[in-house]
């Protein structure tokens, strides 16, 4: 990882935890938090993108899908504890994506889990895009 793109990282994760700062947390939406990560990015992100990167491997065993199904409509299940996973798709579960603090914490596990590192703006916000566009 560059220099460039840890200080875009860091500067991605202090605009979402002002926003959550400026904003009540009741107030923040998954379309807030889109708009953060968007804005972080740089970019406008990308729905299709967004599925392709929950869909694939990224060098590590897991993939998004392995516990959040290829339906995050669904509910899924953590691929080692057997944990039940609330449906990750805003449409089908109104709690996922309203704070940001617990998003950023997610994200981060979780990318660490299918990645091996943490994801970039760019890659939250194809993603969350793709999230919020899924019907139940």
């Amino acid at each position: 990882m560059t220099k460039l793109t840890r200080i875009k990282l860091r500067w991605a994760h202090w605009v979402v935890a002002l926003a959550a700062l400026a904003a009540p947390a009741w107030a923040l939406t998954p379309a807030d938090i889109l708009a953060s990560y968007a804005q972080a990015a740089g970019q406008a992100p990308q729905a299709p993108r967004g599925q392709q990167f929950f869909d694939a491997t990224h060098g590590k065993e897991w993939r998004c899908s392995t516990c959040h199904t290829k339906q995050p409509t669904a509910e899924g299940t953590h691929a080692s504890t057997r944990k039940a996973i609330t449906p990750l798709a805003p449409s089908a579960n109104p709690k996922r994506f309203t704070d940001s603090a617990k998003t950023e914490k997610w994200f981060r596990r979780n990318c660490n889990d299918v990645l091996g590192r943490e994801c970039t703006a760019a890659e939250k916000a194809d993603v969350l895009a793709w999230l919020i566009g899924l019907k139940p």
